[in-house]
């Protein structure tokens, strides 16, 4: 027998073994050892090589899995390096702190966490990037809403929330994107097809917020003290100017302008730099240091210290490091055909509509919660589940708009994601404290499996006339 034909007899069992050591040492890491996702992630990987190499894989073939799975990843790697700069220069330059300062100002405490996902969510779908608008106006609200004394899970939460609002409906996003292009249908229909689960669940969760804001206001008596002494720490260290939200309106609107994501996240970093050296007359050397290690500085408030030393592009390292393991996870589970067999064996199992976008779902969380990679969480099952959908004469826009609520907003729930661990990293609070307040992405999931099971708002294949099969031949 080759190792070309062995290697296809990969059983549903041993596809489940590097899934289960993953998630066994994903949950002693976070929950108990509390030591992060680097050795689960590695576990998961050594687990899929042994099954690979025991189905015939050779090592050049699971080295290409390596390979092809981490060079996903280096356009996501090179954006994060930057990000890393636009926050150290943004913090130098007074953009961040303004923002804080303006927003500790005018936001009324009642509705923080209401305007906070709302905030996130119109710079995320104008700039099409959940990652920046948590690095940039993300911290910003936290130290707003630290001010006013949230809860930095709560403040995180509704960050996040917003955030990947814009990520799912974007036509600027990757995924948003990648999610219509893998299942073969138009973009513009995929965003309105999306409007169904993503429009309910964020309104809703705008609605929670509001309550649970209210809530946490009502148990909280210092909040006018703190925000006094945020906003006169703030005044002391930086010349604070309402020109400096030019930045912020400028990054917006390179992103609607579809100006590529590298050169115009690099504009504006490089703009942060010079507005450095202009508005609060820091050094060239200055500018480097916050380029490469971040903000540095004291304002004699540990809370505002806190959120203003970070940024710079070392400050990224442990993001890209786990980036890159994820995704060369992801790829030599694909070499040696751990995930087809997994979700191979869940589309035998359907035997109907509502057990087909019920089963789309699971399998897209599934993995999603075994790489942690957005990419590959959308990638493989759009891929795989096309023919089912077209099978019971599904349109794949439902497919689409599954992947997207499973893979690139669920994902934010599972603890050990690339999504959720950069959050964690950005705006200090841990992914199992904020993952519960998650409103959006938990709201998202569960309008989609009332949509599966009740099927609402799925729509049918679309069906050609005779006339527009005559005038397709006549064409021909």
């Amino acid at each position: 027998m080759s190792n070309e034909d062995k290697s296809k007899q990969i059983s549903f069992a041993a596809a489940l073994i590097p899934v289960f050591v993953l998630l066994t040492a994903g949950a002693l890491s976070v929950f108990i050892w509390k030591v992060g996702m680097l050795i689960p992630l590695l576990s998961g990987t050594a687990a899929a090589a042994f099954v690979g190499a025991y189905y015939g894989k050779s090592w050049n073939e699971l080295e290409n899995g390596l390979k092809k799975g981490v060079s996903q990843a280096l356009q996501p790697v090179f954006i994060l390096i930057i990000v890393g700069s636009i926050i150290g220069t943004w913090i130098l330059s007074g953009i961040i702190p303004s923002l804080i300062y303006y927003g500790l100002k005018i936001i009324n405490p009642s509705i923080f966490l209401p305007l906070a996902a709302l905030i996130t969510a119109v710079v995320s779908t104008s700039t099409g990037t959940s990652f920046t608008s948590i690095a940039t106006v993300g911290i910003a609200l936290m130290a707003v809403g630290n001010g006013m004394g949230f809860p930095a899970a709560i403040s995180a939460a509704a960050v996040i929330s917003g955030a990947f609002f814009g990520d799912k409906i974007s036509p600027l996003s990757d995924t948003t994107n990648i999610a219509p292009a893998i299942a073969e249908c138009d973009l513009f229909e995929h965003i309105e097809h999306m409007f169904w689960d993503t429009i309910p669940a964020f309104l809703i969760s705008l609605v929670l917020y509001y309550f649970l804001g209210i809530n946490q206001m009502a148990s909280n008596s210092s909040g006018i003290n703190e925000i006094n002494s945020l906003i006169n720490g703030l005044e002391t260290i930086f010349n604070i100017s309402p020109v400096l939200l030019l930045v912020p309106v400028l990054t917006i609107i390179l992103a609607v302008k579809k100006i590529p994501a590298i050169p115009a996240l690099i504009s504006v970093s490089f703009i942060g730099g010079l507005f450095a050296l202009v508005f609060q007359g820091s050094t060239i050397k200055e500018v480097f240091s916050a380029f490469s290690f971040g903000y540095r500085g004291s304002t004699g408030q540990q809370m505002l210290d806190s959120l203003l030393n970070r940024g710079g592009i070392s400050s990224m390292g442990g993001t890209i490091i786990l980036l890159i393991i994820a995704t060369a996870l992801g790829g030599i589970m694909r070499e040696v055909g751990i995930l087809d067999a997994i979700l191979n064996k869940f589309i035998s199992l359907i035997k109907n509509e509502k057990q087909l976008g019920l089963t789309a779902i699971i399998s897209t969380f599934l993995i999603g919660f075994s790489t942690g990679a957005q990419i590959l969480a959308i990638i493989i099952p759009a891929s795989l589940f096309k023919e089912s959908y077209n099978k019971f004469g599904l349109h794949t826009k439902n497919l689409s708009r599954t992947v997207e609520a499973a893979g690139t907003v669920g994902i934010t729930l599972v603890p050990w994601s690339v999504p959720a661990i950069f959050a964690a990293n950005m705006l200090g609070a841990e992914a199992t404290a904020f993952i519960p307040y998650l409103f959006f992405p938990i709201l998202v999931i569960l309008i989609n499996i009332i949509y599966s099971i009740t099927g609402f708002s799925i729509a049918r294949a679309d069906k050609k006339t005779d006339a527009d099969l005559e005038r397709s031949t006549m064409i021909g």
